[in-house]
């Protein structure tokens, strides 16, 4: 025993991004705001115990984690982002126009303005018949402006906090608008715009621009239903090919210039003018999450390269996971970053540690290659798929290693030239790579048709999540003996997981923290709600769906209520919902002195010292058994400091 634990000292660093991330996520999915004092005063001890050289490995990992926890709550405070306080209807406001997010059927735009005597970006999109103005112009416009919503089910998607950590202060739309001046700062988001204008293609949006909801819709579910929906997020894909070219070519050019090649490896060069045009690509494209990681991989990849260091390993992707964490502890949180790491973790150990034997033949390497790596990017995101879009491909091997290489080798060459082509009028090549896209979605359609093609996931919850982690991290981590004792954990950590997915049982009643929106379950397994429409409550609908095992974006089941209550009765409670426009007085006197209804959830504040124990507020679900879970919104993210 003591021989396998010194065997693990090897990986130890390796472990350190697993107890950032730990930490962090402690942090974020608490259901109460720890003590900013206490939070100072732990980060203050661990700063101290860094300088003890004989601290031992359990307690360096406990400081690791704590660290995950302090930091993120430290940065938290500092962003401090402000929010109004409520809604704000024909709102005129003063401002600059940052940026614009093209969608398939909006345009959305990016106001920096004072509202309330404080300094917010906020988001709206713009209606129909509204001008749509440039970026950098000074703008006066009447807009309805919202708080972003909290989250409406437990470890659900917190849009506040998202919101929060972004920066944004409101959403809403715009429904006049009319320029000032042009100021023409923000030059970056100005190139955006040109090029967008320019092009005409929502191609160059998505794979150059980074405008991630370009595509329409129904063919993001396509691509998203043959695995290969990733390639609509810039990230490793897109940074591989275009270093991969943009080293080629400037390796050809600079052989054939002798002055360089008789004092240095036309290599050199030739990775440095790559790395400086990469910096471009990242600020193109909108500099998200899976780009700033896929763009620090590939620069630590090519300072290996330039000082004969060893290009991939672990350790270069634990260190670029400690950058990213302390750039913004959120990014843990998100999708994307998760859903990046986490192919990215699985490729390196495929490579590094299994090394596993190619073909001689090239043309059977990579194909070798190409089927090994989308496997196992496949297993290792596969927790993370499921538990952020609630649905698992089951085609995704057969999408990435058909329609894949298509966008590899054709479509991306023909968008990233025809972009800078269309600067000059020149719209040909653009127009080919629409064409090659249309018969790709045919191909994408045949096979997002296939039967199982896509199969609905239940709620993953932050505990099934962390026993798949620590089923990757086995695997990857634990030095193993001839007993594959890293496969043996891997199995059981996987096993449970998938346990705590099927076994999991799923609430039966929901509630906005409003109470103006609630569901049942209803006989048939689907979910009943008191309104077909609520616009306060736009995404509670599909989440509450997501959790219940439904297919989102359908009609919603409206129930209709008896005299303005709703009566919902299982073996184990019983509950009334009451609406909003029906009288109290005489129904909570009856409703109280029902000894056979055990809760009462009404739209309208009610007291009663009779049956307050009945009477449930907040956000929160029920479950079969009758425990009741309520949704956090007590958090920094979730108040405004500047009421």
């Amino acid at each position: 025993m003591i021989g396998f634990l010194k065997n693990q000292n090897k990986n130890k660093f390796l472990y350190t991004p697993f107890l950032l991330a730990a930490g962090a996520g402690l942090y974020f999915t608490c259901t109460f705001e720890p003590n900013f004092s206490y939070i100072l005063f732990i980060m203050a001890i661990i700063t101290g115990l860094l300088f003890f050289k004989n601290t031992s490995i359990l307690l360096r990992g406990l400081m690791i984690f704590l660290f995950g926890f302090c930091y993120s709550s430290i940065f938290t405070h500092i962003i401090d982002t402000p929010s109004i306080a409520h809604t704000q209807n024909d709102k005129i406001i003063t401002g600059y126009v940052k940026s614009l997010d093209y969608t398939n059927d909006k345009t959305r735009i990016n106001i920096h303005t004072n509202l309330d005597g404080q300094d917010m970006n906020i988001r709206v999109s713009v209606m129909e018949n509204v001008a749509i103005p440039n970026v950098g112009d000074k703008i006066e416009a009447t807009v309805t402006l919202f708080r972003p919503n909290s989250v409406t089910v437990p470890e659900g998607f917190d849009y506040s906090r998202w919101a929060y950590f972004n920066r944004l202060s409101a959403t809403g739309y715009m429904t006049d608008c009319k320029v000032i001046s042009n100021t023409g700062f923000n030059y970056i988001n100005k190139t955006r715009d040109i090029l967008h204008n320019k092009s005409n293609s929502f191609l160059v949006d998505a794979l150059v621009l980074g405008y991630k909801n370009s595509v329409p819709k129904p063919e993001s579910e396509i691509w998203m239903a043959t695995g290969v929906g990733h390639v609509w997020s810039i990230s490793g894909f897109h940074m591989t090919l275009v270093g991969g070219w943009l080293f080629a070519l400037f390796y050809f050019i600079f052989r054939r210039v002798p002055h360089i090649t008789r004092r240095t490896s036309a290599k050199i060069p030739a990775m440095c003018f790559a790395w400086v045009v990469l910096i471009i690509y990242l600020f193109l494209s909108g500099a998200e999450t899976a780009t700033v990681r896929a763009f620090l991989m590939t620069s630590l990849m090519f300072c290996a390269f330039i000082f004969a260091r060893n290009a991939i390993s672990m350790r270069n992707v634990a260190l670029v996971f400690w950058v990213m964490f302390l750039i913004n502890p959120h990014s843990v949180m998100q999708a994307g970053f998760q859903l990046s790491f986490a192919a990215v973790f699985g490729i390196v150990w495929l490579f590094t540690e299994l090394n596993p034997k190619m073909p001689n033949n090239k043309i059977l390497k990579v194909i070798y290659m190409a089927i090994l790596t989308s496997l196992i990017a496949t297993i290792f995101t596969a927790p993370f798929v499921a538990a952020h879009f609630g649905t698992l491909p089951i085609y995704s091997l057969l999408g990435n290693l058909i329609l894949l290489p298509v966008f590899s080798v054709v479509i991306m060459p023909l968008v990233m030239i025809g972009c800078v082509l269309s600067l000059f009028g020149l719209s040909g090549l653009l127009g080919l790579a629409d064409f090659v896209y249309e018969k790709l979605m045919l191909v994408a359609i045949m096979i997002s048709e296939l039967p199982f093609a896509s199969v609905n996931i239940a709620h993953v919850s932050n505990f099934a999540l962390l026993l798949f982690v620590l089923a990757g991290m086995s695997l990857m981590l634990i030095v193993s003996n001839k007993n594959r004792i890293n496969y043996m954990c891997f199995t059981v950590f996987a096993a449970l997981g998938i346990c705590a997915i099927v076994y999991a049982p799923r609430p039966v009643f929901y509630t906005t923290s409003d109470h103006e929106l609630a569901a049942f379950l209803g006989t048939d397994g689907k979910l009943g709600f008191t309104k077909s429409r609520a616009s306060h409550h736009y995404f509670a609908f599909d989440a509450w769906k997501t959790i219940n095992g439904e297919e989102t974006g359908t009609k919603n089941n409206r129930i209709k209520p008896t005299d303005g209550l709703w009566y919902y009765n299982t073996d184990k409670f019983n509950l009334v919902y009451v609406q909003k426009f029906t009288a109290l007085q005489k129904n909570i006197k009856q409703l109280c002195a029902d000894d056979s209804v055990d809760y009462i959830v009404s739209y309208s504040d009610i007291e009663s010292d009779k049956c307050g124990h009945k009477i449930l507020r907040g956000g929160l679900v029920i479950y079969p058994s009758g425990r009741i879970k309520y949704i956090p919104i007590n958090r920094f993210w979730n108040h405004s400091r500047h009421e």
